[in-house]
């Protein structure tokens, strides 16, 4: 089942959730971690680097002014070293965030929590916003000229009252379906975890390294996910360092290199896919199944084929420290299948389906 992501919520008609820093009014998780590394800048009179504050100006004029000014050729070459030097460390964040997405999650979603959530008002009773809209209502007086005017003020707080009691009305349905919606999770409803997972969109940060996601469940305790690896479009396949002089030297890596790159990327999605999973539904199990379109070299056509299949159980990943680990020797803690080597990367395996 695909399930497209987007960054709006919206569970029902009327409740809305946010995937914020705060738990009020059912604001929830965060964007957890997002980086878009890039480098960008323009060959124009002016070359910077946008956001880094830094730049540098390239003048076109006299060329015997240029060159007999020594001190004016040094600033120019300290400029240009330090737009490499942010290069370099651009570069060195990206890797560092390609094998570091495991780090950060949503924040855990508390659905006891909501479903015991005391209702806005009784219902029969004016409800906190009327209330005020009554009393604005009831302490107007119109002054003298008020009076002798055809001011609409009167009416204006009449209108009020009655779109803040509509407001209330609306607040207290949304409320409503905001317990019915966490009692149906509470209760293993499959429909409703799947529900959550479309509008919540719990791995939107990840659509920023071109991975697509399905979701499945069987039962109530287990969620499956499949993630379309695209490395070939995000992990670099070169480095970059500057020289002694401060100039940009850039190198391919070696296979080693690359495929190990690309090993602890796959491994680092994995992990935060399930941390996501945990945090947004009461499940015990995270089944993720990483797949690649490679070509079949036996029949020579396009096919999507399993490079990692993990199970991840909640308490054992919850006991990770995932400052510190390596995001592939991680999966050692849990039931996994995956063939690597060192010089051509992933092999395709069996997936994980009896749990």
């Amino acid at each position: 089942m695909g399930l497209r992501m987007r960054k709006s919520i919206q569970i029902c008609k009327g409740v809305k959730v946010n995937l914020g820093l705060k738990g009020a009014s059912l604001s929830f998780g965060t964007k957890g971690l997002r980086h878009t590394i890039h480098t960008s800048g323009r060959k124009t009179t002016t070359v910077g680097i946008p956001g880094t504050g830094i730049s540098y100006s390239k003048t076109h004029g006299n060329k015997k002014k240029q060159a007999s000014s020594k001190a004016y050729q040094s600033q120019q070459s300290g400029q240009v070293g330090g737009l490499n030097a942010v290069k370099v460390e651009e570069y060195n964040n990206m890797v560092n965030t390609l094998q570091g997405l495991h780090k950060t999650c949503d924040e855990a979603i508390d659905w006891n929590e909501i479903k015991t959530r005391e209702e806005p008002f009784t219902p029969g009773t004016v409800g906190p916003r009327q209330a005020e809209a009554l009393k604005a209502l009831n302490a107007y007086k119109p002054g003298f000229f008020e009076r002798l005017s055809s001011s609409n003020k009167k009416q204006e707080l009449e209108k009020a009252v009655a779109q803040a009691q509509a407001e209330d009305t609306q607040e207290y349905e949304n409320w409503q379906k905001l317990i019915s919606l966490a009692d149906q999770v509470l209760h293993g409803n499959l429909d409703a975890y799947l529900d959550v997972i479309a509008q919540m969109n719990p791995l939107s940060d990840l659509l920023d390294f071109g991975s697509d996601f399905e979701f499945g469940a069987d039962n109530p305790s287990a969620i499956e996910v499949e993630f379309t690896v695209k490395a070939g479009d995000v992990v670099p396949g070169y480095s970059l360092s500057l020289t002694k002089t401060g100039k940009l030297s850039q190198k391919e890596l070696t296979k080693t290199a690359y495929y190990e790159l690309v090993k602890n990327f796959v491994c680092s999605c994995t992990i935060r896919i399930a941390r996501d999973i945990f945090a947004l539904l009461p499940v015990k199990t995270v089944v993720v199944h990483a797949v690649e379109n490679r070509i079949n070299t036996q029949t020579g056509q396009q096919e999507d084929m399993t490079i990692l299949s993990v199970l991840f159980e909640r308490d054992i990943l919850n006991g990770l420290h995932f400052d510190h680990i390596n995001p592939s020797d991680a999966m050692n803690n849990f039931w996994h299948n995956m063939k690597f080597q060192k010089t051509s990367g992933f092999k395709e395996v069996d997936r994980i389906e009896d749990y």
